[in-house]
């Protein structure tokens, strides 16, 4: 039997159901069918149901990758079950929603793999695509025969300092209750941190609770992948990414953006999304401070008001989304009496927007961020310097990152308490149009560009992963 020189790659990606996941996975999938791969592209049924509503889907027929199949990319969409009812309140129950995932969601996937290979698609599936943040990628891939590609879509830096955790609990930096609070000068790849700038789940004395207990099983399982893809840019953080090519293989492919920057052709959103772009034509260019949290990152109503005297203080321009469960608790006024009306003309309170159609306006000159990773590549891409407020997981990591490493941003406040005067002062060193600030960030988008050029870093990547996946299935044969 003749061995096919090139054979086709199928691909199954599963995301982790957030929309922080979801967003790099769908544009990594068109980037693969791009190349020639079969996806198939696997949501919860919950996730589907909000993508549906917020995108205003027609029914269970049409799928968010329409417009790409009609387009002539070989993407296959599929629905499965989280474990729960769609019914349930997934992010009021976190904890409870997080053990689903680490005890329940593994058998749900098993029967969607089992069924899609005993129905022989063509061509037969070659791998899974799983978010790092997945605890079952191995097993799969081990029963089914499938390579294990995982997707790690926040910084190398992250990644690294989570491979070394052990080393970490060693010297008395995590898991006991007297912390170590000097700097940490010996994780291998990663230049001089903080404790304070750890990810968050590293800060948490007591690890045996369910999300670190999730996150910690999850990189046990992402270490057992055959390749590692990361949304990141090899000249960002090469230190890093060294170390962990050491222990297996690691492509760094990002950023991964649409095709174009602005015009989505995939409708992933979890949240109905409103056009301000009328608004912003309104403004001077540079004049608007953008304020996003992200849409899972809860804060404490004083914060929020901290943050808005600030804003009152500093009198900017600024489009600010305030999601209206973003207290956790589902109160509605948070905000100042009368801030909007003080505000008038200057300032919009929104519920959602397109971040990528804000930021790549050119009336926004910086962005107040919660240091989510795509925010971050997305807003080093548009050349906005950022003011840093972290609040959970990786993104203590990556405000180091941005302020410390790249100086392209600066820090909210120097404690943990917000501070409507630092709130003020900060948002003048952004929106005062820094030299220092606006040299580096040109500097840093520049690395982006070209590693996304023909002959660029991330590029290239993209493709040896693609070759070393080609030639093991051919050995497999």
């Amino acid at each position: 039997m003749r061995v096919e020189e090139h054979p086709k790659l199928h691909a199954v990606m599963i995301p982790l159901p957030l929309q922080g996941h979801i967003n790099p996975f769908t544009h990594l999938a068109m980037k693969l069918a791009s190349k020639g791969f079969t996806i198939t592209f696997v949501n919860t049924e919950s996730t589907h149901q909000h993508i549906t509503r917020a995108q205003s889907l027609k029914d269970d027929d049409d799928n968010p990758f329409s417009h790409a199949q009609k387009s002539g990319l070989d993407i296959r969409y599929a629905k499965i079950s989280d474990g729960f009812p769609l019914s349930f309140e997934r992010r009021a129950k976190a904890d409870q929603f997080v053990e689903g995932l680490i005890h329940v969601f593994e058998a749900h996937v098993d029967d969607f793999i089992e069924k899609l290979i005993l129905s022989k698609p063509d061509p037969p599936v070659s791998c899974i695509i799983a978010d790092s943040f997945h605890v079952w990628a191995s097993t799969i891939a081990k029963k089914y025969n499938l390579f294990n590609v995982s997707f790690w879509t926040e910084p190398a830096t992250v990644l690294t300092i989570y491979y070394h955790m052990d080393l970490l609990k060693s010297k008395g930096h995590f898991g006991c209750h007297d912390k170590c609070e000097d700097t940490i000068r010996y994780i291998p790849g990663v230049q001089a941190i903080e404790p304070a700038d750890l990810p968050s789940y590293c800060q948490d004395p007591d690890s045996s609770t369910v999300m670190p207990r999730f996150v910690f099983k999850c990189l046990e399982d992402a270490q057992k992948a055959d390749f590692v893809i990361c949304n990141t840019v090899q000249e960002l953080e090469s230190s890093a990414i060294s170390v962990i090519q050491e222990k297996q293989p690691f492509y760094a492919i990002g950023p991964v953006f649409p095709a174009s920057f602005t015009k989505r052709t995939i409708s992933a959103g979890l949240l109905p999304e409103s056009d301000y772009t009328d608004w912003l034509n309104s403004k001077q260019d540079g004049t608007v401070l953008y304020i996003s949290f992200g849409s899972l990152a809860n804060m404490s109503k004083q914060d929020i008001l901290e943050i808005a005297q600030g804003i009152l203080i500093s009198k900017v321009s600024f489009i600010w989304v305030l999601r209206h469960n973003i207290l956790g608790s589902g109160e509605r006024n948070i905000l100042p009496r009368r801030f909007e009306e003080e505000t008038v003309g200057r300032g919009l309170v929104v519920p959602w927007c397109s971040q990528l159609a804000v930021l790549s306006h050119p009336a926004v000159g910086g962005f107040l961020t919660h240091c989510g990773w795509n925010s971050i590549l997305e807003s080093i891409w548009c050349k906005v310097p950022m003011v840093c407020v972290p609040i959970l997981t990786d993104q203590f990591t990556n405000r180091k990152l941005v302020v410390n490493d790249w100086r392209i941003g600066v820090n909210l406040c120097t404690g943990r308490l917000i501070r409507r005067e630092e709130v003020a002062e900060n948002i003048g060193r952004i929106m005062s149009k820094s030299d220092d600030l606006r040299k580096n960030i040109e500097r840093t988008k520049m690395v982006l560009h070209n590693a996304l050029s023909d002959e660029g870093s991330s590029k290239k990547n993209l493709n040896q992963f693609i070759e070393e996946m080609k030639n093991k299935i051919l050995q497999k044969k």
